[in-house]
């Protein structure tokens, strides 16, 4: 889940506050309104008092510098008050921080401690991140059965992004017999509530024939509705099987003209085809110079890409701090958009760079993207 979403569910968990004074709805208005100082002056006397909700409420406004200047270690402190009153949203928030390192020591096998008490309370995020630390080996041994039964919990609460890793786990036969009739049908639950990593996986499996009949209209059907909420692989594929027998050198000229006149996703688009060759020789850095453009325009895709360009040392000098950076704000940029689907794509990046970079990197990185943020993407290179 977006971190930044936390926030809403706060708003609903004190929604279901029973006996609320008129303090205390004025502080959960204020939250809702967005007014941060207010809500921290109402809602600090209420948790200094020992109410679980309000301490969240703080410790959330602590991590985000909502009302208050940031202050991560200030953040753990209010949630761990919470959570050790039972507050299952605290135990997860806990677990993240635990999880990520942020305002505490990074430990894995901390944030399953508080993962599992928040899941074993019916919290599907925790459950589904629970499910993610089985599949992983993080902080547990790596046990897929164990992760497939956490992804369950989570997924018949309708939780999207626990169906698709179900679906997932199916599709590969990972703690569960592989199965791609299950596959599709959980699939299919999260495609139809929005998720664009499960409408990708969807594609890909009529695209495939796998589970299904093989049906190339159906797959650009939910290529295409994960394509337009900006899943990137998604971009690929039907921008693959559009050009497919057709004359990609037109379709640069196309995207070119586009991009020339400034619009963010043909930038994007262009610079793909220099990435992989389409319609042209391949050329990275042409590649890179067009992901910027788009980059300037706060495009996630274009940081997406960007980041990974960094990573892999494309037509720029390998750099783990900038890759990550980048990474970092084509994460904001979802959370911003107030969706609950984190692309897998993302998620995964960032996991996987979080292995090797040292605390000291990481800090540097989310400086630098703050920083690129502050100045609306006018000081990032």
């Amino acid at each position: 889940m977006g971190r930044v979403l936390i926030g809403v569910l706060w708003v609903v968990l004190c929604a279901v506050s029973v006996n609320a004074g008129s303090s205390e709805e004025e502080a959960k208005a204020a939250l809702k309104k967005g007014d941060f100082a207010r809500a921290v002056t109402l809602t600090r006397p209420f948790a200094e008092q020992g109410q679980a909700w309000a301490q969240g409420i703080l410790g959330w406004m602590y991590e985000f510098g909502k009302g208050v200047p940031k202050d991560e270690r200030e953040a753990v402190s209010w949630y761990r008050k919470a959570a050790e009153q039972g507050n299952a949203l605290a135990q997860l928030d806990l677990g993240v921080m635990y999880a990520n390192g942020r305002g505490v020591p990074k430990d894995e096998v901390e944030a399953v401690v508080w993962y599992r008490k928040a899941a074993e309370q019916g919290q599907a995020d925790a459950q589904f991140n629970l499910g993610w630390m089985y599949a992983e080996g993080k902080g547990v041994p790596k046990d897929e059965k164990e992760a497939v039964a956490w992804f369950r919990k989570a997924a018949e609460q309708g939780d999207a992004g626990g169906q698709n890793k179900l679906g997932w786990m199916y599709a590969e036969g990972n703690g569960v017999p592989q199965d791609y009739r299950e596959a599709m049908a959980w699939f299919r639950k999260a495609a139809e509530q929005g998720n664009s990593s499960a409408q990708y996986n969807l594609g890909w499996m009529h695209a495939n024939g796998k589970g299904v009949p093989k049906d190339e209209k159906e797959a650009m059907a939910w290529y295409r509705k994960a394509a337009e909420q900006g899943h990137a692989d998604a971009r690929v594929k039907l921008e693959w099987m559009y050009a497919n027998g057709q004359d990609n050198k037109a379709a640069v000229g196309w995207y070119r003209k586009a991009a020339d006149q400034g619009q963010a996703d043909a930038q994007v688009k262009l610079g793909l085809m220099y990435l992989d060759g389409n319609g042209m020789l391949k050329n990275f850095k042409e590649a890179v110079a067009w992901f910027q453009k788009a980059a300037a325009q706060g495009d996630p895709w274009a940081h997406l890409y960007l980041g990974r360009m960094y990573r892999d040392g494309k037509g720029v000098p390998k750099d783990r701090v900038r890759a990550y950076m980048w990474l970092s704000l084509a994460d904001a940029a979802i959370v911003q958009r107030k969706t609950k689907d984190r692309p897998d794509e993302i998620a995964d990046d960032m996991r996987s760079m979080e292995r090797d970079l040292s605390t000291e990197e990481m800090d540097k990185a989310q400086k630098l993207a703050q920083r690129c943020q502050d100045t609306k993407f006018k000081q990032c290179e």
